[in-house]
């Protein structure tokens, strides 16, 4: 991989929304590493801000701007959208990186509060990116959406179910983004492309700073998950769109 930037993603503009955890944060540094405007937001001000600085502060000519939006309200998030497309004349990305855990130790466990929270953070907030920003990503020469997800959604285990469940539905109304793109590309194939990138689980310096004896077997890296989301742009549109995209083995 082009570690000096992806030419496609040169002078393009790119959202982030979930933008200041330490995914968001790789992801940040690598858009701008490759020359893209980039777009952030996250519901946490202070750690965004910081996300943000690092950023710039990494790439000197860098536009990275964050802005702090309630991605539960679908108004707020498409006036965010249209704000993004009026300041920069285009958006060609949305990078959808809101999480949220809860498990339990077995099925029976399971509290219904983890569904009411995970429904929001996993599902409605892919809702409400995908509606606000679909026909901006629809007007690019080169829009990409991007979920990531975690394999399993593809295969549930007991503790997980709420989880599971929450990350199958957002992969289900992705794939619904894909098609929308697919329809309005015609024969000529869509020119926006709606995908899924999809990780056991990811790792950071922190977490192997905190548990130096584990070997966090199968996760994925968010640097590389960086790499990962960076290369989409220079894949065509027909070959992602719809697709999951393994970072891990598929189940």
């Amino acid at each position: 991989m082009d570690t000096n930037g992806n030419g496609a993603l040169e002078g393009a503009v790119i959202a982030v929304a979930g933008a200041a955890g330490p995914a968001g944060r790789a992801t940040l540094l690598r858009l701008a590493e490759a020359g893209a405007t980039v777009v952030a937001s996250d519901a946490d001000a202070e750690r965004l801000a910081e996300a943000v600085d690092a950023a710039r502060y990494a790439h000197g000519g860098a536009t990275v701007t964050g802005d702090t939006v309630d991605l539960l309200d679908l108004g707020a998030t498409r006036e965010w959208a249209a704000r993004t497309e009026k300041e920069f004349g285009r958006v060609d990305g949305l990078v959808h990186l809101v999480g949220g855990w809860r498990g339990s130790k077995g099925f029976t466990e399971t509290d219904p509060a983890d569904w009411t929270l995970l429904e929001k953070l996993l599902i409605r907030t892919v809702q409400n990116t995908s509606l606000a920003f679909h026909d901006g990503l629809a007007r690019s020469d080169r829009g990409r959406y991007l979920l990531i997800s975690a394999a399993g959604a593809s295969k549930p285990t007991a503790g997980n179910a709420a989880y599971s469940a929450a990350k199958a539905a957002a992969e289900a109304w992705t794939l619904a983004v894909a098609d929308s793109f697919r329809k309005a590309g015609g024969e000529q194939g869509p020119v926006a492309a709606a995908a899924i990138l999809v990780v056991k689980a990811l790792v950071h310096d922190a977490m192997r700073a905190e548990r130096p004896s584990a070997k966090f077997a199968g996760f994925t890296d968010v640097k590389e998950l960086a790499d990962a989301i960076a290369g989409v742009w220079d894949r065509p549109a027909e070959e992602v769109n719809g697709q999951r995209l393994w970072l891990t083995p598929a189940p």
